[in-house]
C-alpha cells in the first residue's frame, strides 16, 4: 500500500537523521578532547606512546565483548594496565622509554588478535572497533565523550603550570616539588581515557591521526601553548565535522574519512605555516642568503607560556 510505503521511508529517514546529528555530536566531542590532550602529546614527543595505546586497549575490548561486559570498561582496563606497565618499566634504569611502549603496543595488539581466534563460534564483528563506526553511536556514547572531554579540560586547565615545567624542565620540576611521575602517570590515563571514548568514533587504529596530526599542525603556527590549544581543537573538530560529511557525501568509512582530513590538516600545516612550514623556511632561507648562517638559537623553535 502507498500509504504504508510512505511511512516506512518517513520513519526511515527520520531514524537516519538522529544517527547523523547523533554522530555530528559525537564527532564535535571527540574533536575537542582530542584537540586539547594533543598538544601535551605533542609537546611531550608521546605520539609513539599515544599509538601503543590505542593497541593497548584492543585486548580489553576483545574480552568485553566475549565475556558480554560494557566495552569501555574493558579497554578501560587495558588502558590502565598498559599506563601503568609503560611507568614502571620507564622507571628501571637501562630501559629506555620507547622500547617499553613499543613492547606494549605489540603485545596488546598481538593479545587482542589471539584472544579472538581462540572464540570458536564467536560471530561478533569487531572491525568498528578497530576502524569505528560513528554512525551507530548511542546516547551512551555521547554522554561518556562528553564527561570525558569535561574531565580532561578540567584536569588540563587544573594541571597547566605543572604539566607545563614538568614537559620541559623536568629536573626543575622535580627540584620545585613537583611529583613528576604521578603527572606522567595522570596524563597517560587521561590519554587511555580518551582513546578508549574516541573507539566509537574512528576506531583504536585511527584514534592516533586525530590526537596527533591537529595539535602537530597548531604546533607549526604557533609558538604559545594557549593559542595552539584553541588552534588544535579548531582543527580537531574541523576534522571529525568534515570527515563526517565527506563520509555521507561519498558514502565511505567515517572514521578513515576524519583520519584523512586530520592527515590533510598537517600536510597542509607543514606546507604553509607561518612559523616552520616548508614555504616560511624556504622563503627565510632565500631572503637570508646562503652565507648568513642560522638566526640565534640555532633556529630552534621557542614554546611561549602564557
Amino acid at each position: 500500500m502507498p500509504s504504508l510505503d510512505v511511512a516506512l521511508n518517513q520513519a526511515l529517514n527520520q531514524a537516519l537523521n538522529q544517527a547523523f546529528n547523533r554522530a555530528l555530536v559525537e564527532a564535535v566531542l571527540i574533536g575537542a578532547a582530542t584537540g586539547l590532550l594533543g598538544v601535551q602529546v605533542v609537546l611531550r614527543r608521546l605520539s609513539f606512546f599515544t599509538m601503543a595505546m590505542t593497541h593497548a586497549t584492543f585486548p580489553g575490548v576483545v574480552i568485553a565483548a566475549v565475556v558480554g561486559v560494557d566495552l569501555y570498561l574493558g579497554g578501560a582496563t587495558a588502558g590502565v594496565l598498559a599506563a601503568l606497565a609503560v611507568v614502571a618499566l620507564s622507571r628501571r634504569r637501562g630501559h629506555d622509554p620507547s622500547t617499553a611502549t613499543a613492547v606494549a603496543l605489540a603485545a596488546g595488539f598481538a593479545l587482542g588478535v589471539v584472544l579472538l581466534s581462540a572464540q570458536r563460534g564467536f560471530t561478533k564483528d569487531l572491525t568498528a572497533y578497530l576502524v569505528g563506526s560513528i554512525l551507530t553511536v548511542t546516547t551512551e556514547d555521547l554522554y561518556v565523550a562528553a564527561a570525558v572531554t569535561v574531565i580532561v579540560a578540567a584536569a588540563l586547565g587544573a594541571g597547566h603550570k605543572a604539566l607545563t615545567y614538568t614537559a620541559f624542565d623536568r629536573a626543575g620540576a622535580r627540584a620545585a616539588g613537583y611529583r613528576t611521575t604521578a603527572i606522567d602517570l595522570g596524563l597517560l590515563l587521561l590519554i587511555s581515557a580518551v582513546v578508549v571514548t574516541a573507539v566509537p568514533a574512528v576506531g583504536t587504529i585511527l584514534t592516533l591521526a586525530l590526537v596527533v596530526a591537529p595539535a602537530g599542525a597548531a604546533r607549526l603556527w604557533t609558538d604559545r601553548i594557549a593559542t595552539m590549544t584553541a588552534v588544535a581543537v579548531s582543527l580537531a573538530v574541523a576534522s571529525t565535522i568534515g570527515g563526517l560529511l565527506l563520509s555521507r557525501s561519498w558514502d565511505v568509512a567515517a572514521g578513515a574519512a576524519i583520519s584523512l582530513v586530520a592527515a590533510g590538516c598537517f600536510a597542509a600545516s607543514m606546507l604553509a605555516g607561518p612559523r616552520r612550514g616548508l614555504l616560511a623556511r624556504w622563503l627565510r632561507r632565500r631572503h637570508r642568503g646562503p652565507d648568513e648562517g642560522f638566526p640565534p638559537g640555532g633556529g630552534r623553535a621557542r614554546i611561549l607560556i602564557p
